[in-house]
């Protein structure tokens, strides 16, 4: 895996660190979790600016959602106690295939 795609999938890990941090920031009125949201998101969008000037944008931005995504919800149901249903999984699984699939097919 090229050092594009490192730091894509950082960055992708980063967007799920400042969602959770948002969440927990209370609508900004808890300094630290503010804080951290704030430090993630620029991280975060500084590596999806890396990536995107050497991977295509449609890939690099779906793939960068999908991990936001699967990661925030992962950590919904592990640690904000969020559904956990057979539906929910299945459909985590498939983002999980397509971000696979954009990154083999790249």
């Amino acid at each position: 895996m090229g050092f594009a795609w490192v730091v894509l999938v950082v960055s992708g890990l980063l967007e799920t660190l400042w969602a959770t941090a948002l969440e927990a920031s209370h609508a900004f009125h808890r300094l630290w979790p503010s804080v951290l949201f704030l430090v993630a998101l620029a991280g975060s969008m500084a590596g999806l600016s890396y990536a995107i000037s050497h991977i295509p944008l449609g890939t690099a931005y779906a793939v960068w959602v999908g991990i936001g995504a699967v990661g925030t919800a992962v950590y919904g149901m592990a640690v904000l106690g969020d559904p956990v249903t057979a539906a929910r999984l299945v459909c985590l699984l498939l983002i999980v295939g397509g971000v696979v699939g954009l990154k083999v097919l790249h």
